[in-house]
């Protein structure tokens, strides 16, 4: 891994501890740790004990915990990224897998040819 990556590698990490120091004294279980792909992520419970992992996007600076549009906010507004995200642990994650944001930057690119 080459300095940037660990660099932004340190900031993912901490804008999750800040989110984790945010969430954690409205009663949600958080834990901090790196995925299998070497990515840091908050893994919170939902109401029904069922964990999904947030996730940096540096590019956009967004928590997501998903790929749907309601799956993501903001990491520039503290507060407010953590009362959405304290909303949708309490109120069920969405069924089924979690999706990954991923965007084909060759189409993002075509588009504006």
């Amino acid at each position: 891994m080459n300095l940037i990556d660990r660099q932004q590698r340190a900031y993912q990490q901490q804008l999750l501890e800040e989110l984790r120091d945010e969430l954690e004294p409205r009663g949600l279980t958080t834990v901090l740790i790196v995925d299998q792909s070497g990515r840091p992520t908050l893994e919170v419970p939902d109401s029904r004990f069922r964990p999904r992992r947030v996730y940096v996007h540096l590019a956009f600076l967004w928590f997501y915990w998903g790929d749907q549009g309601d799956e993501r906010v903001s990491c520039l507004r503290l507060v407010p990224a953590a009362d959405r995200i304290e909303e949708a642990a309490r109120e069920g994650w969405h069924e089924g897998e979690q999706g990954e944001i991923g965007f084909d930057l060759d189409k993002v690119i075509g588009a504006h040819s």
